[in-house]
């Protein structure tokens, strides 16, 4: 490949810093675009499972395995599951024992930057729109000016893209679910039973057509999620983001009925509520290719987090297109190929997450969540079933 093509990167997220490192690695210079004006100026989400065969893959490929066992957490593996009365439904007895370790997307992200030159990021770049030239080539426009011109422009850039609409009509549609989410913080010592309560791992409780999942994150600290089948506007109607104290009385209005030592989870929340509709694109979502515009990640295929596949399909995406630009002598051949083997290989995860969300919260939910758990057990416990990559 010619090292001397022009990339832009358009997104600092896990998929865009892999695709990042691993061209530095092979000497290929890439600028990554980013709207947030530093690494911490937003929450990033919560704790992630990366898989063997996708993110861990990933991560082997861009020579930063050793950083990330220092951050993984194999220990916090494992799965609860709960009737709204506390009663244990399923627990994994050995939450060290899989091979999908956790890792806060904090940490992650750090990582990733530690291992990149600090020009290759550019901080506080809000793009407005990529304007195609008469050579086939590309100049991103953003608030500070112009930048370019680019040979390859990869979006990477999330569900609501800038860069999608120049290659498919399509917008993510809403799922009928929406999530409230919240935090405890110091939970081992501040609130020890609640760290019982949720484990080494995550902890769901569902009936009553609404669902609880907390996860314990890095730092004694638990996201919690509370779920939801409602319109797209519901939440923003129902609940005051403004007022915490609300937010406890009216989340635990929502879930009357279930145990007082499940509900404590609002009670004991942190006053950083956030309101989530989740979104995707249709399974089985493509575009022609077009000379110098790819899509990776939430960007490409957007879908439901249950399944916990997000985040390892976007750093899998930047693995195979980093190699086949590396191995491939013509560029656009190798973006082309990239994408047609994406399309194939993504439609198993869509198709997984999509009758993940069609399913969730119906009148079977507890008895599908409690039988995937048990299909589960002594095999690999610690999928993800809880909010991943898109959120």
């Amino acid at each position: 490949m010619n090292i001397q093509l022009r990339i832009a990167i358009v997104g600092a997220g896990p998929g865009g810093l892999t695709l990042a490192r691993i061209l530095h690695l092979h000497g290929i210079a890439a600028t990554v675009f980013e709207q947030e004006s530093h690494p911490l100026e937003r929450p990033q989400g919560g704790t992630l499972d990366l898989h063997e065969e996708s993110g861990l893959q990933a991560l082997r490929q861009a020579g930063l395995m050793e950083a990330f066992l220092a951050i993984a957490r194999y220990e916090d593996q494992g799965s609860r599951l709960l009737d709204k009365s506390g009663k244990v439904l399923f627990e994994d007895q050995d939450a060290a024992s899989g091979d999908r370790p956790e890792v806060d997307r904090t940490e992650l992200r750090a990582m990733l930057l530690q291992a990149l030159p600090a020009s290759c990021v550019r901080w506080g770049c809000a793009m407005r729109e990529a304007q195609a030239r008469d050579d086939g080539r590309w100049t991103l426009a953003f608030d500070h000016g112009s930048e370019g011109p680019f040979d390859l422009v990869i979006g990477a850039d999330g569900a609501w893209s800038r860069i999608r609409p120049l290659l498919s009509p399509y917008r993510p549609q809403y799922s009928g679910l929406t999530f409230i989410e919240c935090g405890i913080d110091d939970v081992d010592r501040s609130h020890p039973a609640l760290a019982q309560l949720v484990g080494r791992g995550k902890m769901g409780v569902e009936a009553d057509g609404k669902e609880i999942i907390a996860q314990r994150n890095g730092n004694a600290h638990i996201r919690a999620y509370a779920i939801f089948r409602v319109p797209a506007d519901w939440a923003a109607r129902r609940f005051d983001l403004a007022s915490p104290t609300s937010m406890r009385t009216e989340l635990g209005k929502e879930f009357d009925g279930f145990a007082s030592e499940i509900l404590d989870l609002f009670r004991a929340s942190n006053d950083n509520f956030a309101i989530r509709p989740i979104y995707a694109l249709p399974v089985g979502h493509c575009w022609s290719s077009r000379r110098g515009l790819t899509l990776l990640g939430d960007a490409a295929h957007v879908m439901s987090p249950f399944g916990g596949d997000g985040v390892n399909n976007a750093m899998f995406d930047a693995a195979e297109l980093a190699r086949l630009l590396i191995e491939r002598a013509d560029w656009a051949e190798a973006v082309a190929e990239y994408e047609a083997l994406m399309f194939a290989r993504i439609v198993e995860s869509a198709e997984g997450a999509a009758e993940g969300a069609a399913t969730q919260l119906s009148h079977v939910g507890q008895e599908l969540t409690l039988a995937m758990y048990r299909s589960h057990a002594g095999g690999n416990q610690g999928e993800n079933t809880a909010p991943g990559a898109g959120m």
